[in-house]
């Protein structure tokens, strides 16, 4: 493979200079950085290196059995699902990504169960994971206040955690 880097002269301060004049300026960017939750919006590097290696930190990944899974909704709450892991100590709330996930996992289609009020799409969810055959999930779990499941995959699938591009000794 051949590379090619142009002008990429560092400066005093030991960053890359960047020409302004190149390029062009797209002011959704800068309105999409400013609409993001603040979690989510970084000044500097270093601030975004702290935020992913401290979610990595408090995170796990662990293989489970979906027929072992239960679900569970509150007619109280129609829009909270939760789910209880085998070994689990508290229940654990699916993101949008990892229901999207749980929901092909069992073939149901996740556009329509996310219409439905948490307990029928509950009773959805559960009849799948335990009519299906039986299959290892491997889960990756984070507390951030509160317990999510951010990812479902297949039991062997290899984890490339958001800290390790960002971390400042990588060069």
């Amino acid at each position: 493979m051949n590379m090619q880097v142009l002008d990429a002269r560092r400066d005093v301060s030991g960053g890359y200079k960047v020409d302004v004049s190149r390029g062009q300026r797209i002011g959704r960017v800068s309105s999409e950085w400013f609409s993001r939750p603040d979690d989510e919006r970084f000044l500097s590097l270093g601030d975004l290196a702290r935020s992913v290696r401290g979610r990595s930190e408090r995170s796990r990944t662990r293989v489970v059995e979906t027929a072992l899974i239960h679900v569970e909704a509150s007619r109280n709450d129609p829009e909270r699902l939760a789910l209880i892991l085998p070994g689990a100590d508290a229940p654990v709330t699916p993101t949008h990504w990892s229901f999207g996930q749980l929901a092909s996992q069992v073939g149901a289609p996740a556009a329509y169960l996310r219409q439905l009020p948490a307990p029928l799409a509950a009773i959805n969810l559960q009849y799948g994971l335990t009519s299906h055959r039986a299959e290892q999930i491997k889960t990756l779990e984070t507390d951030n206040g509160r317990l999510e499941l951010r990812a479902v995959t297949g039991p062997d699938y290899g984890r490339y955690l958001n800290s390790q591009p960002v971390s400042p000794t990588v060069h």
